[in-house]
C-alpha cells in the first residue's frame, strides 16, 4: 500500500505537462431544429447529424416549458450547450445535460472513443441531491475554460451512483486505496481499459480556491501529462490499484462461523465511543447509521445488560429533537454536520427514513415511549405526502438546496425560518410557543436563519406560558400545520423522482412493519400498493430491474434490489396475512440464487452472471449508507428456512455466513446488519402461528395486541384469520398445517425449531411464551 501511494503521489505531483489550450473561438453551430441551433461544445468536434436529430426529437418531447439547468442560456431561454446526457433518463445525468463538457454516459462508446483518440478517461460519479456535486458542477463543469481542456484532452464520463452502484463501488474502493477516504462527487482518472490511476472526491476549480494547493484544472493538466509522458508508470499504478480493488471487493471465506463474541466486540466499541451528551458516537459529522441502535436493542435483550438499550434510546431521542429532524413535516435529513444533531446536511433520502422508521418502531416496543411512536408515524406521513408517486412507488430523494426569495440557490433555505416569518403566520400565542420550543431567535443558528430544534421541552414551555401540556401540544400541532402550509408555497428543493427497486423495498418494509405493529391497515395498503408497482413495472421475465422513471423501467437489478425487496415481501406476508407475498418472495429468491450466488464459496455478488464485465465483481459485506446486500440476503435465507422448513435455505445461509465471517470478525462495527442476522441465527427463533375463526375477531385482536407490544426481533409470524384460509398458508408454511382454533377462539401456537408449546387463547400466557429470550452464553 505504501509503495502504491508513492506511485500515485508521483503520478499526481511530479509530472507538470504544459498542455495547449483548445481554441474556444472556433465553435461551430449545428442545426437542432428548424428554429434552434446548438453551439458546439468548447474544444470538441461538432456532433454528427444523427445525434443532433436525436437532440431535436428529445427537445420536442420536452415541450416549450422545459427549463435547462445551466448558466449558459441564450436570449430566447434555450440552452447554449447540449451533450449526450440530454438523452438519458437519470435525473442526475440530466442535471449535467447542458454543461459545456462533452459528457458521455457509461458505456462501450465512451471507452472506444478513448482508445481511438488515445486519451485518458475522466470519470465523475455522484447523485442528483448531492450538494457538493452541485458545487463542483457550478464551479468546474459549467466553466468553459475547464470544459474546453476536458473536451480536447479527455473522454468525460458521468455516472449516477444510485443507478450504477457497481461502478461506484469499484472506483470508490480505488479512491479509498489512494486517499484513505472517499465521498461524492467522486472524481477518478482512468486509462481507456477502465483502470484507475488517480482519483479523489470534490476538487475546487483552480489553485488556491477554497484553500487548496492544486485545483481541478491543474490536476487535469498533470494527469493528462502523466498519461502521455509516463504510460508505463500509469499502467503500473492502474494494475496495482486493480489488484487492491479486487481483494477489497471479494473477501476471503472463513471455514469457521462467527459466534456471539463478535457481537460483544462491536457493542463494546459503541459503548466506548458513545457521546454521553448528545448521543451517538463522539464525532462530527454524525450519521444515524453510524450508531446501530437495533443491534444494541438486541444485545440488551439477550445479555440482560440494559445500558446499550438506554444509550440507543437516548441517541434516538436526541436525534429526533435536533435540527436533523424536520419538525414541520417529519422525516430526517441525511446527516448532522455537527456533534449536536443540530445543523443538518439538508437532503432527505428515502432509504434513511425507511431505516429510521424501523428503528423508532423498535424503540417504541422496548420503551413504550409515545415520542418514539410519534416520530415513526411522522416519518411515514412525510413519505405519504412528499415521496409517494401517484402509481404507489416511492421517489428517491430531495435536494439540500432550494431557491431563496432573490432567486439564488442556497442549502437549507426551504427548511429554515426567521422570527418575523413565524410571527406573521401564527397567532401570537402559537408563535411564542413555537419560538420558545424550537429555539427561534433573531440571530438564528444557520446563516442568519433558524433551524427548528427542540431547545426547550414542551412541558417547560407550557409552564412558562401558563398552559397545560395537553393544550400546548394542541397549539403546537396547529402551528406546525400552518407552518407546513406556508412552507409548501416556497420553491421546493429538487425531488429526484426515479423509483429504485432496492430503496422501495426498504420503504415497503417500513410501511409493512408499521402497519403490523401500530395496527394501521392503511400502512399495509401503502406497502402492498408499492410492492404491486415494483412487481408490475420493475420485473421482466421473472427478473427485477433497477430503476423506473418517466414511464420506463431500465437497468439490471443488483443484489440490493433483490435482497431488500424479498425482505419487504416477507414483511408484507406477516403484516397483510396474504400468502401470495410469501410465494413471490420464494420465487425471487430462486432468481437471486440462480443469477447472483457464489455456488463455490457462498454469499452473493452485487451483479448477476449476465452483467457487463467490469474491473472487478464485488461481493459486498460492509454496510454503507444502506445495509449490506449480503447481510439482508442472509437474513432472508434464515427467515425463509423458518417459514418453509427447507434445509437448503439453512445450508445456503451458513455458507453465506462463512463467506462473510473473516470480514465480520476483522471489522464487526462495519458489519452491523450482518450482526443482526448473526443474532437471529444464534437465537431460538420464535415461530408464531395464530389461527382464528372468522367470528372471533376480538380474540385475534387481543392476541395481536400482546404481540405488537412485545419486542421480539427474532421470529416469524403467520396469522390465519379464518379457517378456510388454512390450506393456502400451510402450502407455504408447513408449521401452519394441523393448527386449529381451540374452542372456536383465536389460538396462538408458539414454537421453536418446530417444537411447539401448548396452544393458548390466554393473552398473558401468550405473552410469557414469546417474551423469553435465549442468552448468548447458551447460544448454539
Amino acid at each position: 500500500m505504501r509503495k502504491l501511494m508513492q506511485v500515485v503521489l508521483a503520478v499526481s505531483l511530479i509530472f507538470r505537462a504544459d498542455c495547449a489550450w483548445a481554441d474556444i473561438e472556433g465553435r461551430k453551430a449545428a442545426a437542432v431544429s428548424g428554429t434552434e441551433a446548438a453551439i458546439a461544445l468548447p474544444g470538441a468536434e461538432a456532433f454528427p447529424e444523427e445525434l443532433i436529430e436525436r437532440f431535436s426529437r428529445r427537445r420536442e418531447t420536452l415541450g416549450t416549458n422545459y427549463v435547462p439547468r445551466t448558466r449558459h442560456v441564450r436570449s430566447d431561454g434555450r440552452a447554449r450547450y447540449t451533450n449526450r446526457l440530454f438523452l438519458e433518463a437519470s435525473p442526475y445525468l440530466l442535471q449535467h445535460a447542458h454543461n459545456p463538457v462533452n459528457w458521455y454516459p457509461w458505456g462501450d462508446e465512451a471507452f472506444e472513443v478513448a482508445r481511438k483518440l488515445e486519451r485518458p478517461v475522466l470519470l465523475s460519479v455522484g447523485y442528483s441531491t448531492c450538494h457538493w456535486c452541485h458545487v463542483m458542477e457550478e464551479e468546474s463543469f459549467e466553466d468553459e475554460e475547464i470544459a474546453s481542456f476536458l473536451n480536447s484532452h479527455y473522454v468525460a464520463i458521468k455516472v449516477d451512483r444510485e443507478e450504477r452502484p457497481d461502478i461506484d463501488a469499484i472506483y470508490m474502493a480505488a479512491v479509498h486505496a489512494m486517499r484513505g477516504s472517499g465521498g461524492w462527487p467522486m472524481t477518478v482518472w482512468l486509462t481507456p481499459d477502465k483502470k484507475p490511476y488517480f482519483g479523489g472526491t470534490y476538487f475546487p476549480p483552480r489553485d488556491g480556491d477554497r484553500g487548496s494547493r492544486y485545483g481541478f484544472l491543474t490536476l487535469l493538466k498533470r494527469m493528462h501529462g502523466a498519461f502521455k509522458e509516463d504510460p508505463e508508470g500509469v499502467a503500473k499504478a492502474g494494475a496495482r490499484l486493480q489488484a487492491l480493488v479486487e481483494r477489497s471487493l471479494n473477501p476471503t471465506p472463513d471455514l469457521t462461523l462467527p459466534d456471539a463474541q463478535v457481537i460483544r466486540n462491536a457493542v463494546q466499541y459503541y459503548m466506548t465511543a458513545f457521546d454521553p451528551v448528545h448521543g451517538g458516537l463522539r464525532r462530527a459529522p454524525k450519521f444515524p447509521s453510524s450508531f446501530p441502535v437495533r443491534l444494541l436493542f438486541r444485545f440488551s435483550r439477550r445479555s440482560g445488560d440494559g445500558e446499550p438499550q438506554r444509550r440507543a434510546l437516548y441517541t434516538l431521542e436526541k436525534m429526533a429533537r435536533g435540527g436533523m429532524y424536520d419538525h414541520v413535516d417529519g422525516g430526517f435529513h441525511r446527516y448532522s454536520t455537527d456533534a449536536r444533531w443540530l445543523v443538518p446536511h439538508f437532503e432527505k433520502m428515502l432509504y434513511d427514513n425507511a431505516l429510521l422508521v424501523v428503528a423508532y418502531l423498535e424503540a417504541w416496543q422496548v420503551s413504550g415511549s409515545e415520542e418514539m411512536k410519534r416520530v415513526a408515524r411522522e416519518i411515514l406521513r412525510y413519505v405519504e405526502r412528499e415521496m409517494t408517486a401517484p402509481s404507489g412507488g416511492f421517489y428517491s430523494a430531495t435536494d439540500a438546496d432550494s431557491l431563496t426569495r432573490s432567486g439564488h440557490r442556497e442549502e437549507g433555505y426551504f427548511f429554515t425560518w426567521r422570527p418575523e416569518e413565524i410571527d406573521s403566520l401564527l397567532p401570537s400565542r402559537e408563535a411564542e410557543l413555537v419560538k420558545r420550543h424550537f429555539g427561534v431567535t433573531p440571530r438564528g443558528n444557520f446563516e442568519g436563519r433558524n433551524i427548528l430544534h427542540v431547545a426547550t421541552p414542551l412541558a417547560d414551555v407550557a409552564k412558562q406560558l401558563h398552559l397545560s401540556e395537553q393544550d400546548a401540544r394542541q397549539l403546537l400541532e396547529s402551528a406546525r400545520a400552518k407552518l407546513y402550509e406556508a412552507r409548501s408555497k416556497r420553491p421546493s428543493p429538487l425531488r429526484d423522482e426515479k423509483i429504485l427497486t432496492a430503496w422501495n423495498g426498504l420503504m415497503i418494509s417500513a410501511f409493512a412493519q408499521a402497519g403490523l405493529l401500530l395496527d394501521e391497515p392503511r400502512y399495509v395498503e401503502a406497502a402492498a400498493r408499492a410492492a404491486t408497482f415494483v412487481l408490475e413495472e420493475l420485473r421482466q421475465g421473472g427478473r427485477l430491474l433497477r430503476s423506473y422513471k418517466d414511464g420506463k423501467a431500465y437497468g439490471d437489478a443488483f443484489l440490493d434490489d433483490y435482497a431488500f425487496f424479498i425482505a419487504a415481501l416477507l414483511d408484507l406476508y406477516e403484516s397483510s396475512r396474504e400468502p401470495r407475498w410469501l410465494g413471490l418472495a420464494i420465487d425471487l429468491e430462486e432468481s437471486l440464487r440462480r443469477d447472483y450466488e457464489d455456488d463455490q464459496n457462498g454469499g452473493f455478488y452485487m451483479t448477476s452472471d449476465r452483467h457487463e464485465q467490469l474491473l472487478a465483481r464485488e461481493k459486498p459485506t460492509r454496510d454503507g449508507a444502506i445495509p449490506s446486500g449480503n447481510a439482508v440476503a442472509l437474513m432472508n435465507l434464515l427467515r425463509l428456512h423458518e417459514f418453509t422448513t427447507k434445509v437448503e435455505y439453512h445450508t445456503r445461509a451458513m455458507k453465506a455466513l462463512r463467506a462473510m465471517s473473516g470480514s465480520v470478525r476483522k471489522q464487526p462495527v462495519a458489519h452491523a446488519e450482518s450482526l443482526l442476522a448473526l443474532d437471529y441465527h444464534l437465537d431460538d427463533v420464535k415461530e408464531i402461528v395464530i389461527v382464528a375463526p372468522r367470528e372471533d375477531s376480538l380474540g385475534l385482536s387481543t392476541l395481536m395486541s400482546v404481540f405488537r407490544r412485545t419486542y421480539l426481533p427474532n421470529k416469524i409470524l403467520s396469522v390465519v384469520p379464518a379457517r378456510e384460509q388454512l390450506p393456502s398458508h400451510a402450502a407455504l408454511v408447513p408449521l401452519v398445517a394441523e393448527k386449529r382454533p381451540l374452542k372456536d377462539r383465536a389460538t396462538a401456537y408458539v414454537c421453536t425449531r418446530r417444537v411447539c408449546k401448548l396452544p393458548t387463547s390466554d393473552p398473558e400466557v401468550f405473552r410469557q411464551q414469546i417474551v423469553q429470550a435465549k442468552d448468548y452464553e447458551s447460544a448454539r
